[in-house]
């Protein structure tokens, strides 16, 4: 009632069959589910009650989705490079769940900026835009840089030594010096995902209004 989206379930530290009757239990009152950090195991257990759930690989979530909610553009995705794909998978899984349509861009990160740069346009079509970055954790700055809209960083783990599994990347993006860049935690692609979702949601009311 007051996010307009069901309870989401983390499946990680829980039995298959725990989730599965949770998800039982919530599909029963909701045309959408999302449990998040789950493996194979866990869908099988979940479609077992939920035949129509489905299994999103690389974002390591389970779905369910009977709303006729039409997606709505504005929401933009970008990653760094193939290894924070997943975390970048996890927030795209989330915000279209949510009623966005996300435009994923991976694989740009300042390594080789060239492929940022002829992104340009669509980045600037975003009314929300999830940063997902390991290792030095620069591209949000980048990316804050050059739009508009709100950016939420997401530091991933993935990085050397002494990116410390992704304290190095946090800190970094805490201390962006571009405006309207925003941090959520380390690897939580979830929780930029449904804001990015949030944000997109409210621009769709100030343009109907």
């Amino acid at each position: 009632m007051r996010k307009g989206f069901p309870e989401v379930v983390l499946g990680e530290g829980k039995t298959p069959e725990q989730v599965a009757a949770i998800a039982e239990r919530l599909a029963a009152g909701s045309d959408r589910l999302l449990v998040t950090r789950a493996d194979i195991e866990t869908y099988r257990a979940v479609m077992e009650r939920l035949p129509d759930a489905a299994y999103h690989a690389p974002a390591r979530a389970v779905t369910l989705d009977r709303s006729k909610e039409p997606r709505r553009p504005g929401v933009a995705v970008c990653c760094a490079g193939t290894s924070d794909v997943p975390v970048a998978e996890e927030a795209a899984v989330t915000a279209e769940l949510m009623g966005s349509a996300v435009d994923r861009m991976f694989d740009v990160g300042v390594a080789g900026l060239h492929r940022l740069l002829d992104k340009l346009e669509r980045l600037r079509a975003a009314k929300a835009l999830v940063v997902v970055a390991g290792m030095e954790g620069a591209l949000p700055s980048v990316v804050g840089g050059l739009v508009a809209a709100p950016v939420i960083a997401v530091p991933t783990s993935i990085g050397y030594g002494a990116s410390f599994r992704g304290l190095a990347p946090l800190l970094a993006m805490l201390n962006a010096c571009a405006a309207g860049v925003a941090v959520v935690n380390i690897d939580n692609g979830f929780g930029a995902g449904y804001l990015a979702a949030v944000i997109n949601r409210q621009s769709w009311g100030a343009t109907e209004g």
